[in-house]
């Protein structure tokens, strides 16, 4: 995810020279030099103590190690803070940091690879205003980016955008599956199944419809559409992604009591 930031903001026209990264693997140091052509540190210090924002992307739960080996030289520089780690509440992550820092918490997918990411953001009471600008100006670089009034709702953009793109790749498995078992070949079933995904969410985002009209606009009465629908709604299809989202905003609010807990 860093790397795909980082060649966002390369992408957005940012000198190669504001960007540093760092990472303790040799072989992804060398991946990350060739492939953006910046330079990639060994030691995390070496960038808490050159950085004006400095972006955390580690593994939640190894945010907590992380944050405590950079606190003393985050607190000398006193950077903006971005940390993309789902789950590690603010409060916490400041904690580990050595406190009163500014620092904004957020939530892309993985869609951000492709430069397609949806991300959820909330900022702490010492974020100004030109921090969240440039907080924001990083999450656009890879997708678009919300702004959360509350921090409770980080738990939900996790369950929406940040597992989302599994709900998606899950349905479109069934329905490709569900034609070949009806006589289509796999390679056709394939490009029809991720061509109709592509182009329903395209006329989504670029038309101005709510996504029930723009069903009922394709649901001819007592037309194959109709049928089809009519079997998922009899299945229960909405009480199932209910059941999906508030499965994962629980498992999400667990992950923030068990990093807080342990921190």
């Amino acid at each position: 995810m860093a790397r795909s930031l980082a060649g966002g903001l390369l992408r957005n026209g940012w000198d190669q020279g504001r960007v540093i990264l760092s990472d303790p693997d040799a072989d992804q140091r060398r991946g990350a030099e060739q492939a953006l052509g910046v330079r990639v540190y060994a030691d995390n210090n070496e960038v808490a103590a050159r950085a004006d924002i400095l972006v955390l992307a580690v593994k939640p739960q190894a945010l907590k190690d992380v944050a405590a080996g950079l606190a003393a030289a985050v607190q000398k520089k006193r950077p903006l803070v971005l940390s993309i780690a789902a789950g590690v509440r603010l409060e916490d992550l400041e904690r580990w940091l050595g406190g009163d820092l500014p620092i904004v918490r957020s939530m892309p997918n993985t869609a951000a690879l492709i430069g397609s990411g949806a991300s959820g953001m909330f900022a702490n009471a010492r974020v100004r205003a030109p921090q969240r600008d440039q907080a924001e100006s990083i999450l656009r670089a890879v997708g678009v980016a919300v702004w959360l009034d509350d921090e409770y709702l980080m738990d939900v953009v996790t369950a929406l955008s940040g597992s989302g793109p599994a709900y998606f790749f899950l349905v479109m498995e069934a329905l490709e599956r569900a034609a070949i078992a009806n006589g289509l070949e796999p390679a056709t079933a394939r490009l029809l199944t991720l061509e109709t995904a592509f182009g329903a969410a395209k006329m989504a985002l670029e038309g101005r419809e709510e996504p029930a009209l723009l069903r009922a606009r394709v649901t001819s009465p007592g037309g194959t559409t109709e049928q089809a629908v009519q079997v998922l709604e009899q299945g229960g299809i909405r009480q199932l992604f209910d059941a999906a989202v508030r499965a994962a905003v629980t498992r999400a609010r667990e992950f923030g009591d068990m990093f807080g807990r342990n921190g």
